[in-house]
């Protein structure tokens, strides 16, 4: 078995429909890969209460990240009047799409980066057929036990009386 051409087997860019038009999003150096993956990373440790590194996210001010993850589509969405929003939610989109996957970008994207629209909500979570799921919990693991005890004497040589 050979290896095919990894040309043929990675998604190699992302569409995005705005307004009738639809921009083709190429993947980014990697250079701009790694950096767009340690922003994100940076960016979620300081969301968590974390301590992040300022150097970073320093670095990624100073740069125009949006250009950077869009590529030549930036230029094509400014000469074509696109709002700050579009722009914006365009770039973050590809940033997802870098940091993590193409369907993890296309749930973003539908969700149009509203969190509470990215969680599934109760029906999203029931399972296709409707049916209760047969896993069973694995229960505390706080060290007590579930079991019965056992009947006093059990186990014990019976004594013989006096």
């Amino acid at each position: 078995m050979a290896f095919e051409d990894l040309g043929e087997l990675l998604a190699e860019s992302i569409e995005l429909p705005v307004a009738g038009r639809l921009y083709t999003v190429p993947a980014p150096t990697a250079e701009i890969g790694l950096r767009t993956q340690a922003l994100i990373h940076a960016a979620a440790v300081a969301a968590d209460g974390g301590r992040a590194d300022e150097q970073v996210l320093g670095d990624a001010a100073e740069r125009n990240l949006y250009r950077d993850v869009l590529g030549p589509t930036h230029d094509e969405m400014i000469a074509d009047g696109v709002t700050w929003p579009t722009l914006k939610h365009c770039a973050i989109t590809a940033m997802v799409w870098i940091a993590q996957d193409k369907t993890a970008a296309e749930r973003y994207w539908t969700a149009a980066g509203d969190p509470s629209r990215l969680a599934p909500n109760r029906a999203a979570r029931r399972s296709p057929s409707g049916a209760a799921n047969s896993t069973r919990s694995r229960g505390s693991t706080s060290g007590t036990s579930t079991r019965p005890a056992p009947a006093r004497g059990a186990g014990k040589k019976a004594r013989k009386p006096r």
